[in-house]
């Protein structure tokens, strides 16, 4: 599966990633994760900055992924 986003964004959320002191792969996984939840019913209702809060604080985790050869 391949995601494609506009140039501009992914430079300023490299940016904010860093300025958070997480990569962007970790923020975005942990958007996934808590977008996939299920503990919100619209965008309205999901605290984007609890998270990148949270996410700052804390250590991150990270989990390679199986080869795909």
């Amino acid at each position: 599966m391949t995601l494609s986003f506009d140039k501009k964004i992914i430079e300023k959320a490299k940016e904010f990633a860093a300025q958070q002191n997480i990569s962007l792969s970790r923020l975005t996984e942990y958007l996934y994760a808590q977008i996939t939840s299920g503990d919100y019913k619209t965008l309205d209702h999901m605290p984007v900055a609890d998270w990148i809060i949270i996410l700052a604080e804390g250590q991150a985790e990270y989990k390679k992924s199986p080869s795909r050869k």
